[in-house]
């Protein structure tokens, strides 16, 4: 049984240990270091900030997002992240999550999502499609990690809800 609660500070020992495990498989950010919780804390948009627990209290997952823009005219446009920590992939908790994000984005005025994925990353990317993105292009050579140029698909997903008055 997983639940959901906001992404707190207190939060950000286990998160930070999720995302250095990203980090560390090359095929889920370009980021290499960990950032401190003030950093991070002040690039991420403050709604839409979720932890997936165990029955136990266990962080198993999180996902947050980050404006795509300063500029108003995208203020419902945003990048998502999305970490499961090592032990917990490949049992639904992602999937869970992500829809979660989706309804509090939805909730929040977001009317697009949207996502930089590696085209190695083939879990990332069927989840992706599964919740209801849909591959809008390759940004080849878009970054360099660890010396090498790496390519990024991006996904979008727009909301049925959300910005759809005329």
């Amino acid at each position: 049984m997983i639940r959901f609660r906001p992404l707190l500070a207190t939060d950000w020992q286990a998160v930070s240990q999720i995302y250095a495990e990203g980090i560390a498989t090359g095929n889920a950010t370009f980021q290499t270091t960990l950032p401190e919780w003030s950093a991070w804390d002040q690039s991420h948009r403050p709604a839409c900030r979720i932890v997936a627990c165990t029955e136990s209290g266990e962080i198993a997952g999180w996902a947050a997002l980050t404006p795509y823009s300063s500029r108003e005219v995208y203020a419902g446009v945003a990048d998502e992240s999305i970490y499961i920590a090592a032990a917990f992939r490949g049992q639904g908790i992602g999937r869970q999550l992500l829809a979660r994000l989706i309804e509090e984005s939805e909730a929040a005025g977001v009317w697009t999502l949207q996502a930089g994925i590696f085209p190695e990353n083939q879990r990332s990317l069927q989840l992706h499609q599964n919740c209801g993105f849909r591959l809008v292009g390759r940004r080849e050579k878009i970054g360099q990690l660890h010396g090498h140029w790496r390519d990024v698909l991006l996904w979008e997903r727009r909301s049925p809800i959300v910005g759809n008055t005329p």
